[in-house]
């Protein structure tokens, strides 16, 4: 089976590389506009949204992810400008906040979609420490207004959960759905 991966995120490439597998990328053009209230429901309706979206043929397997920061049940995703990111920022400085991957697995017969939630604890920031961060590194294109792989990583204290599910795709439970469907590099009986 040909696995594809329905994002031109060059995160979400470089994650599914880790797994050694063969895979092509084809993009959605969706709009990621959902009326959900609940996190968990909102990213997996805009996983599901985007593999609708991406034809694929018999023998293919489309993956596609949708990922959103959660704080007190607030959804917050990519922000508009930079005064949007400072006041995301702000929010998550000192507290826990939940980041919700929705991803959808699809072939031509069937369709599953599941979610991986990972707490994460960030550091009280100090305003000069997050406009900083903003103007060097412009995490307008990241959910919550910041990339755990790049600087921000020095503002979390703790996470719970996958590492790799905060970047944008939760490497642990897309190798497992891979190795139970007989899709992954190892054998099963080795």
């Amino acid at each position: 089976m040909k696995i594809i991966l329905g994002s031109g995120s060059p995160r979400r490439r470089e994650l599914l590389l880790k797994l050694g597998i063969d895979f092509e990328v084809r993009v959605s053009n969706t709009e990621e506009i959902s009326f959900k209230k609940d996190p968990v429901e909102y990213a997996k309706e805009l996983s599901y949204k985007k593999s609708k979206d991406i034809y694929i043929s018999e023998n293919e397997l489309l993956i596609t992810a949708d990922t959103i920061v959660s704080f007190n049940n607030e959804i917050l995703g990519k922000p508009k400008d930079k005064i949007e990111a400072f006041n995301m920022l702000k929010k998550l400085s000192g507290n826990m906040h939940k980041v919700i991957t929705g991803v959808t697995f699809r072939t031509i017969d069937e369709i599953y979609t599941i979610e991986d939630i990972t707490e994460v604890y960030f550091l009280r920031l100090d305003d000069n420490i997050i406009k900083f961060y903003i103007d060097k590194y412009n995490p307008l294109d990241k959910a919550g207004g910041y990339g755990i792989q790049d600087f921000a990583g020095a503002f979390v204290e703790r996470i719970n959960g996958d590492y790799y599910n905060v970047m944008g795709l939760p490497l642990n439970k897309i190798f497992n759905y891979l190795y139970n469907n007989g899709l992954c590099c190892l054998e099963k009986n080795f």
